[in-house]
């Protein structure tokens, strides 16, 4: 048996009302089902027709599991952390491939992946890997390039170290019983495309009613996608993976957002952290893990 059939590869995800909040969940599964062993997902009670649409996906890797939200967590988003673990301690991978609801890979980047997860299986420095992220805006033409916006984030990891994650976005590695760091980590040559702010304003608005509350807020403000920092918005000039293209707009401009609008403090700080990134040749968005030097 090759190398290559000895390590297994588990996708995984959570969803929970997919449909009515517009997440692309199953161009999400299907993005990446050739290049895994498995897919577990982990359904919440949802209000329509999600589980039926999962169902309706063609494929034997798919492990469907349900699970109940705690309702009575409402701190931080950590019940997000409680249903993408509950759905990786059912995947049985050698690593794990966590895909969110609203990300999709493309095509082209499959076999990069694969090959970087069996090229790093030996070498037990490198913990994890991480991809980078086009954040895309208002259309699918539009992207966000600022620090405030992660331009790279662990998304595969071995499924044999200890792990939990906090609130669904990262993992933590429990070296100790009680101290918890970030995974070492590999940056690859591999993009997820990130589109849950391309859905309608109405979608977002609905999913941020819906989820305040397990982030403990509840002074909810609208969501205009107008009111955003023009200066991080970029044109996009690539090509989106194949399986989006019945989900996408038509769009081949920038996305227009009010020209009256004044930044926040925290965009402006962004604003001087991009000048600097330009300047320096640096890169300072937030990251999730611990780059490992090759």
């Amino acid at each position: 048996m090759s190398e290559e059939n000895e390590i297994k590869i588990s996708g995984f995800t959570f969803i929970k009302n997919g449909i009515i909040l517009g997440y692309p969940f199953i161009q999400s599964i299907k993005s990446v089902l050739p290049i895994v062993d498995e897919f577990v997902i982990n359904i919440g009670d949802s209000e329509d027709q999600t589980a039926e649409a999962i169902k309706s996906i063609n494929s034997q890797k798919i492990k469907i599991i349900y699970s109940s939200w705690n309702e009575a967590m409402r701190d931080k988003g950590y019940v997000y952390g409680q249903q993408k673990m509950i759905s990786q301690f059912n995947c049985s991978g050698d690593w794990v491939f966590y895909v969110e609801g609203d990300e999709v890979y493309h095509e082209k980047d499959l076999e990069e992946i694969k090959s970087q997860i069996l090229s790093n299986h030996k070498n037990e420095a490198i913990e994890a890997l991480a991809v980078k992220f086009f954040h895309f805006y208002g259309n699918c033409s539009t992207y966000m390039d600022s620090p405030g916006w992660y331009r790279s984030e662990v998304r595969i990891i071995r499924n044999s170290i200890r792990t939990y994650s906090p609130d669904g976005l990262f993992w933590v590695v429990m070296d100790k019983n009680k101290i918890g760091r970030y995974p070492f980590a590999k940056k690859i040559n591999a993009h997820c495309y990130h589109y849950g702010w391309v859905r309608s304003e109405s979608q977002m608005n609905l999913k941020s009613k819906k989820v305040s509350k397990y982030w403990n807020k509840n002074n909810i403000k609208s969501i205009d996608y107008s009111q955003m920092d023009k200066k991080i918005l970029r044109l996009f000039a690539g090509t989106h993976p194949g399986i989006m293209s019945e989900w996408l707009d038509n769009s081949t401009s920038i996305f227009q957002v009010d020209p009256d609008y004044i930044p926040t403090f925290k965009q402006k700080k962004h604003r001087l952290m991009n000048f600097f990134e330009r300047l320096l040749g640096m890169e300072l968005s937030k990251k999730h893990y611990k780059l490992v030097k090759e």
